[in-house]
């Protein structure tokens, strides 16, 4: 039998199942280079809040449990376990692929999205800083950018986020899921804590880069009990606005969330994936545009888990969330600009 640590790839015809005698030799972190010719992506649904992402990484070294981008590994020929933390896929030529996709000449400024998929600031960032020299891109252009991140290693940057958030061009979300270091470890091994990504969103928000935290995802049993907390901690750091997103488990990710829970924290593991059922109508995730993100609207444990949310989002003072700035700051450099801009 397989091991659901690292599912096999719903793609590839062959599976190699390793003896139960003789376990699968502990996973290693390898990195591929990706010669993709584009790295800008785009996106057409309305459950998340943009239409064009940059993505430097495929695979994260995070780790998290529950990560919803773990099936994309298995279009790359990977698994959606192990495969995901440690065969990384770099895209060495990002920063350039992205200039040549701002200069296209139907191209006005939208907003990009960084992270759409994977965390732009993994560990790997620390090496590779193609982040960095994707903002730097954003920053000649003018271009509007938002990130979501869980790593601390965004307020490397707050030199180049300071830079766009002077023409209203910059945002960065936090994602606070488990304001609680065991259970964050428990499901987010690889993740830095709690405590500091709040100590950078700090750094970020004093220094006029807008901050906010999206509570995602909740996951009933374990997070909905935080919320309250992990907004109030946020709002303490300077996050101006914060979103919720229910846990949801599609595909491959179902089997690797499941039994790294029973794993981790096995007392609570059949309730939780009980609960994740009942707000799900039955299933672990709710692919319909529109239903991916919430829980069902006449689900008594989705209202309350949203009226709480509600509540201390009112209380504490939260505001909308930010929008990119109408018209675009964006110009295309040239020498002149180089010059006097």
């Amino acid at each position: 039998m397989f091991r659901v640590s690292n599912p096999p790839n719903r793609f590839d015809p062959v599976t190699v199942e390793w003896d139960e005698e003789e376990p699968p030799p502990k996973a290693r972190l390898r990195i591929h280079e990706d010669d993709s010719r584009g790295v800008v992506a785009h996106n057409d649904s309305e459950d998340v809040g943009f239409d064009w992402s940059v993505n430097p990484y495929r695979g994260c070294t995070h780790a998290c449990a529950y990560c919803y981008a773990r099936p994309f590994h298995e279009f790359l020929g990977f698994g959606a376990g192990t495969d995901f933390e440690r065969e990384i896929v770099v895209k060495r030529r990002a920063p350039e692929l992205l200039e040549a996709f701002l200069r296209r000449p139907g191209w006005r400024g939208e907003h990009l999205a960084f992270s759409g998929v994977t965390d732009c600031y993994q560990t790997l960032e620390r090496r590779y800083e193609l982040t960095r020299r994707c903002l730097e891109v954003c920053v000649r252009f003018r271009n509007p950018v938002s990130v979501i991140t869980r790593s601390p290693l965004v307020a490397r940057d707050v030199d180049l986020l300071a830079q766009l958030a002077e023409h209203g061009a910059a945002a960065v979300t936090f994602s606070l899921p488990l304001p609680d270091r065991r259970l964050q470890q428990a499901l987010e091994p690889g993740a830095p804590s709690p405590e500091s990504r709040l100590q950078a969103m700090r750094v970020l928000a004093d220094a006029g880069v807008p901050v906010g935290v999206s509570v995602a995802p909740i996951i009933p049993g374990v997070g909905d009990a935080l919320v309250p907390r992990a907004l109030q901690l946020a709002r303490e750091a300077g996050a101006r606005w914060a979103w919720p997103i229910l846990l949801r488990l599609p595909g491959a990710v179902a089997p690797v969330f499941e039994e790294r829970l029973r794993e981790a924290l096995p007392e609570r593991a059949d309730a939780v994936m009980a609960k994740v059922r009942r707000l799900r109508d039955g299933g672990l995730n709710d692919p319909r545009r529109g239903h991916r993100m919430k829980g069902r609207a006449d689900d008594p444990q989705w209202q309350t888990i949203r009226g709480m949310f509600d509540l201390w989002h009112a209380k504490l003072g939260y505001g909308p969330v930010w929008t990119p700035p109408d018209p675009s700051p964006f110009r295309v450099p040239t020498a002149q600009l180089g010059l006097f801009g």
